[in-house]
């Protein structure tokens, strides 16, 4: 669906941002985005011969990774949309200040998730995946015996993850993507050669996997906070190293953003946690399929996902600068963007997949039917609706408008993509492809109430948080 508005003139001369900077912050976007990505698509390649029960336990644990990692980088996004605007409004002081503060909520929040998760280990895995009335018990007793050792290292991982997150959005909201570019290519080398040590030569299985993963991104998060310390000259920086005292007011107002989009971020991430469960009992093959799918179509959304951060910075600076008409016309110019980048990457997946899944990963005949499908499906829906239902709202977010993102991506989540899930893939017997069909309904009913938003003007009113 397309946004149709009446063309506006724009005066190039007086653009925040030119061509030139647009293309400098989006390039290394994408590909760090590609590089995050690879991570958990080289710890799935690299486990993969280890057999289908190593590949899904693998699996399994990163949908809860992707839970956690969605509300430490909903609380970042909350200080960056702050920073951004400060940014924008010449107010680099308390653009700092907001950092620091942002850095303090993050660590908290991420050291209490990671030994809550660290402690009931067993107890979470089993409450989501764990077969009910001995349902494909079988099929899944060694699938949970590889999770539960993943689940222990990831969740060592979680303070390394949201201190990453908060650092790397604020470098973003600077402008400057290309640092946080260089450090995830760093990150993929010290996996890939971490996962080839333990998992190949020492033999660890799951655990060389997890402990390849918790080292890249420790050194990550380290590298990052050496840079915001040393280098003073940035727009945002941490100054002396200090302890960081918290400021109520400050916190305060990263939250009024940061927990909106938490909530937002956790009920998606619950829900798509709830649907994993559901595929998880039709037996080892569908939840194979589903694992490979899922690390797949990642590479899919990653040119969105990219433009959808850049939507953060670009648009987050014009409010705070006060330019709502310069939002509006980068917003538009973004959205086309996705377009036409998704539109390439999803006409080579819907070509390859078979070649994919069986070269790439070495899935049974059986895994490889289902994940084509699958993989099919979901491009050919994606090249028309995901940019609305996914890129937009970031641009929403960076003005301000949280609550309606977060009310709109909830309704969807519980209505089409649980609730639907449900009646197309064990009443309807879609089996696992109907909790992709249920998905795309998700997507349709985004498109709707995210158009309808940005072509009335609202998410203008709300004001700059500078």
């Amino acid at each position: 669906m397309g946004i149709v508005r009446k063309k506006e003139i724009i005066d190039e001369s007086t653009l925040m941002f030119s061509r030139k900077q647009i293309i400098r912050l989006l390039i290394p976007l994408i590909i760090e985005q590609f590089l995050t990505i690879s991570i958990g698509l080289f710890d799935t390649m690299m486990i993969s011969p280890k057999g289908e029960a190593a590949v899904s336990g693998v699996s399994l644990v990163d949908t809860i990774n992707t839970l956690m990692i969605s509300l430490f980088a909903a609380l970042a996004t909350g200080g960056t949309v702050i920073a951004a605007q400060q940014l924008g409004n010449g107010k680099n002081k308390d653009a700092s200040a907001s950092a620091k503060q942002l850095l303090f909520t993050v660590m908290v929040l991420s050291v209490a998730v990671g030994l809550f998760c660290f402690i009931f280990n067993h107890q979470l895995i089993d409450f989501v995946y764990k077969p009910k009335d001995g349902a494909s018990e079988q099929d899944m007793t060694e699938i949970l015996s590889n999770a539960y050792i993943y689940f222990y290292v990831s969740a060592l991982s979680y303070p390394f993850i949201g201190l990453y997150n908060a650092q790397a959005s604020l470098f973003r909201a600077m402008g400057n993507s290309r640092v946080t570019m260089i450090v995830a290519l760093m990150v993929n080398g010290v996996n890939i050669i971490g996962n080839a040590l333990f998992i190949h030569v020492f033999d660890m299985g799951t655990m060389g996997a997890g402990l390849a993963t918790l080292i890249s991104r420790a050194l990550a998060a380290l590298v990052l906070f050496v840079l915001f310390i040393k280098k003073k000259d940035m727009p945002i920086s941490f100054g002396k190293l200090e302890m960081i005292k918290p400021d109520g007011k400050i916190i305060k107002k990263i939250l009024s953003l940061g927990i909106p989009s938490g909530i937002e971020n956790s009920i998606f991430h619950v829900g798509k946690v709830m649907v994993a469960s559901l595929v998880s009992t039709f037996g080892g093959a569908a939840v194979a399929a589903n694992a490979v799918s899922g690390s797949v179509l990642g590479f899919g959304d990653l040119a969105g996902s990219a433009i959808g951060l850049a939507m953060i910075t670009v648009v987050g600076q014009c409010i705070g600068a006060g330019k709502l008409d310069q939002a509006d016309y980068y917003i538009k110019k973004l959205m086309k963007n996705t377009y036409v980048l998704l539109f390439f990457v999803r006409i080579a997946i819907i070509l390859f997949a078979p070649q994919i899944c069986k070269y790439m990963f070495s899935l049974k005949p059986e895994s490889t039917e289902i994940a084509v499908k699958i993989m099919r499906w979901h491009s050919v829906n994606a090249v028309v609706f995901w940019p609305t239902a996914f890129a937009l709202p970031n641009a929403l977010r960076a003005a301000g408008d949280v609550k309606y993102t977060m009310v709109v991506s909830s309704i969807a989540m519980w209505v089409c993509r649980i609730g639907l899930s449900f009646v197309f893939a064990k009443y309807m017997g879609m089996g696992v492809l109907g909790v992709w069909v249920a998905m795309t309904c998700d997507w349709y009913l985004r498109t709707v109430m995210f158009v309808i938003r940005f072509v009335r003007g609202k998410w203008k009113l709300r004001g700059s948080l500078a």
